[in-house]
């Protein structure tokens, strides 16, 4: 059942390359990614231990996946089954014809050994890109979305459940807005009870061009249960979902991004009845330099009484800076709003947000320029209560260049946080850096590199955290000199 939103004007049209592009280190892999061509069909590569550890921080193994023509190939999201014993990695793989495939892997945790591996070519046989999964609560499905090309040249929303135990797929749903151009699952969430699936993303409409969108889908069988538009009044652009997040008792789902306002756009966060997909609240935020902004991330505070949303904001100088706003689950009514201005004064951009297991705490992390250090880790802790700042931690790499978070998780007993990102080297290429911080003080626990084979450019997208707190799973691209850039997912000691 489609349940429209309110049509507020014309949007503009978004491309495949805008989902990619609000952060500098993912339109840098791009660009890289550009020049370089192949084909055939992607392989599993074995997990290969990395010795016994010792401490947290060391690599307990690390799992790569390589097509055999030696094409692109790159992880965007990770997660943890919820007994801990296997780990599921979503993205894509170029196939036969040289052109991306999503690809979704199934590990052992404890080994790194790959169980499982499935494709998805959609009907057009075009570009196939799966941004973001999920694993059903009692861990019996794995669940992807992102966009995937249609028989009419354009992405479609395709989400897939597969069986968490064999890979085999259980149901796939193809999403075409009503004006059959691209359509992109950016985010999804499963509910708590396990019987629904929830999508963001935006969808383009023949009436209104792209619309922040949400999708519902049973569990089970894949059957659509609703879907929900916004479209913003602004003339300019299109509207976004770029997160989407379930309240702990199932009864409500939070959704955020950006919808155009006038020219520019504002952080945009809407929420829905989880069964029927009505709008119970929609907030905007719009900064001080009354320009772009747009939400990046949506938490749910364990009791469900708070949301908490992390995005960009356009200061008074026109540079971004972090803002993380705290809404009234029931109401949406404002809390608090904080921002992040970092010591240089310019660019500051969001990346994630999580929240500590009790409640007391908000972790914001991103990247941030420094002052004479090019690009830093920015990560940020707030009470959740009040908002007042806890501490604030920056990571400049060993060459003060290019440093950029992509991902924030907490241990399950809310001790620790962890961060990885992108960290320019000595080589002057990227690896992953992946710290754990002290919850509580923001003081450095551990830190680890990891520089693929080929010492080239090596960037983290995702993380996740073992469900006892002893494993830390970060994904993303590792670039070989022999067989480009390739899937690298690696395991550390928390």
């Amino acid at each position: 059942m489609a349940l429209g939103g309110p049509a507020l004007g014309q949007a503009g049209e978004h491309t495949k390359g805008d989902v990619m592009a609000r952060h500098p280190s993912a339109r840098r892999v791009l660009t890289h990614m550009a020049l370089l061509a192949a084909a055939s069909t992607a392989i599993l590569s074995t997990g290969r231990a990395i010795g016994a550890p010792v401490s947290g921080g060391d690599q307990l193994w690390v799992s790569t996946l390589n097509d055999p023509a030696d094409n692109t190939d790159q992880a965007n999201a990770v997660a943890v089954s919820p007994d801990g014993s296997k780990v599921f990695v979503t993205g894509y793989s170029s196939g036969s014809t040289g052109i991306y495939d999503y690809t979704t892997a199934a590990y052992d945790a404890v080994t790194g050994s790959p169980l499982w591996q499935r494709r998805y070519d959609g009907p057009g046989h075009g570009y196939d890109t799966a941004k973001a999964v999920t694993v059903s609560p009692d861990g019996s499905k794995v669940f992807v979305t992102g966009g995937s090309d249609g028989t009419g040249g354009y992405e479609d929303i395709a989400t897939i459940a597969y069986d968490a135990g064999t890979g085999s797929k259980l149901w796939l749903a193809r999403y075409d807005g009503s004006g059959h151009k691209n359509d992109w699952g950016l985010s999804i969430a499963a509910s708590p009870d396990g019987s629904k699936v929830f999508v963001a993303g935006y969808a383009n409409r023949a009436s209104t061009r792209d619309d922040f969108t949400v999708l519902a889908y049973a569990a089970g069988a894949g059957t659509s249960l609703w879907t929900r538009f916004y479209n913003g009044p602004g003339t300019s652009q299109g509207d976004q979902a770029y997160s989407v997040a379930a309240s702990p008792d199932g009864a409500r789902v939070f959704a955020t991004g950006f919808a155009a306002a006038g020219s520019t756009s504002d952080i945009a966060t809407m929420a829905l009845d989880a069964t029927t997909g009505g709008p119970l609240w929609l907030m905007k935020y719009n900064g001080p330099g009354n320009n772009s902004d747009g939400g990046e991330d949506v938490a749910v505070s364990p009791d469900g009484q708070s949301v908490f949303v992390a995005g960009d904001s356009a200061g008074a100088g026109l540079y971004y800076d972090y803002a993380t706003i705290a809404y009234d689950a029931a109401s949406g009514a404002q809390k608090w709003v904080k921002r992040y201005d970092g010591p240089a004064h310019r660019d500051d951009i969001t990346a994630s947000v999580a929240m500590g297991p009790d409640g007391s705490s908000v972790f914001v992390t991103g990247n941030s320029v420094g002052s004479g250090t090019g690009v830093d880790y920015a990560t940020v802790a707030y009470d959740a209560a009040t908002g007042s700042p806890l501490w604030t931690r920056r990571y400049d790499g060993p060459v003060s260049l290019d440093d950029g978070a992509e991902a924030v998780g907490v241990s399950p007993d809310g001790s620790k946080v962890f961060v990885t990102g992108h960290s320019e080297g000595s080589t002057g290429a990227t690896d992953y850096a992946t710290q754990a911080y002290d919850a509580g003080t923001g003081t450095v626990l551990w830190e680890s590199r990891f520089d693929g084979p080929g010492h080239d450019y090596d960037d983290a997208f995702s993380l996740a955290v073992g469900p006892d707190g002893s494993s830390v799973f970060v994904t993303g691209s590792s670039y070989s000199t022999t067989t480009a850039d390739d899937w690298a997912t690696v395991a550390y000691s928390a």
